[in-house]
């Protein structure tokens, strides 16, 4: 089980933030598509964040490699996970609108942002499945509530690559209340996978813990808006 305790690493002491690792959202320019999502071009032309060692930087396994696109306007952050799989656990059950608690006990890829690290203890959690469920939680000194974000995903599954796929659209405003493309977030992408320990949690960044633990703020990377 993943460890839901946030780690009180000092992120000033403990790592030193010019080695943390940088992942780019690009500005999307052109029309959605009649789905509300950015069109294949588009996610094409994003900067891809890959990773496939698990949360201490050690035994990588590239049939589980997640590849991380991000794209953004003004009022949407957009991000598309396209993860290759051994195995797929997913819960059959969910509510209405796809959202589902603990979903981390199944198959996920998940998103921690932080668009003002000045509480480093606070930060939004996007977590989405292989079928499209999801949950949306804002994360503050060890407590978490939904987030309401309203939370928009498309999702696929093409068993004969064996890669699910995943595409996101967030309302800024429920990331941030002000948007500044011009100034940095932190974040770090996770992936878990596997029906029973030992499950696969697979991380960008490594948060080198001893158990399992992807909340570690210390280990956020840079989040970077670019057009």
């Amino acid at each position: 089980m993943l460890n839901y305790t946030i780690s009180t690493m000092n992120s000033k002491s403990t790592l030193n933030l010019e080695t943390l690792p940088t992942a780019y959202a690009l500005r999307l320019s052109g029309k959605l598509n009649g789905g509300g999502f950015p069109p294949s071009s588009a996610w094409r032309q994003a900067r891809p964040v890959r990773f496939d060692q698990d949360w201490r930087g050690k035994n990588r396994d590239k049939l589980r490699t997640t590849e991380v696109r991000l794209l953004w306007k003004l009022e949407t952050f957009f991000l598309r996970f396209a993860a290759r799989y051994r195995t797929i656990s997913v819960y059959s059950d969910a509510r209405e609108d796809g959202w589902r608690y603990e979903l981390w006990e199944k198959d996920v890829a998940e998103v921690f942002l932080q668009p003002d690290a000045s509480d480093p203890f606070e930060y939004q959690e996007l977590e989405v499945a292989p079928n499209g469920f999801w949950i949306d939680l804002h994360i503050s000194h060890g407590k978490n509530r939904e987030l309401h974000s309203g939370l928009q995903r498309r999702a696929t599954l093409d068993p004969a690559t064996k890669i699910w796929t995943v595409e996101v659209a967030v309302p800024m405003k429920s990331l941030t209340d002000h948007f500044d493309p011009s100034h940095s977030w932190r974040a770090n992408f996770f992936r878990v996978e596997g029906r029973q320990e030992p499950r696969f949690y697979s991380a960008w960044n490594a948060t080198r813990t001893e158990k399992p633990n992807f909340h570690v703020p210390a280990a956020f990377g840079h989040l970077v808006f670019v057009k």
